[in-house]
């Protein structure tokens, strides 16, 4: 694939290939407004993560862990895989984790 068409996916289009391993893709039903904003959460989080490491803050690292979690099932990409899914359980995952991601 060319380079702005990013990662490798699986010809279902349910997983990408980064360095030949397998990762559920982003579900493709989610806005992309409301993906962007998910992904800036995303990324704060695994900030929060690496420097709560290094400030060896076990309680700060567990509530980064917690938001990168938040985001990534929002996304789509851990629990109930989304092409298992309806509609409204896939838009309520994502309202929900926004919703809780926006309020921390």
């Amino acid at each position: 694939m060319g380079e702005d068409a990013g990662p490798e996916r699986t010809p279902d289009g349910r997983y990408i290939i980064v360095s030949g391993r397998r990762w559920r893709a982003t579900d493709p039903a989610v806005p992309g407004e409301a993906a962007a904003r998910l992904r800036v959460h995303l990324m704060a989080a695994r900030r929060a993560i690496a420097a709560a490491h290094r400030a060896d803050d076990p309680h700060a690292e567990r509530e980064a862990r917690a938001r990168v979690h938040l985001a990534k099932t929002a996304l789509g990409e851990r629990g109930t895989p989304w092409w298992e899914q309806d509609e409204a359980a896939r838009r309520d995952r994502w309202e929900r984790g926004l919703a809780a991601l926006d309020g921390r």
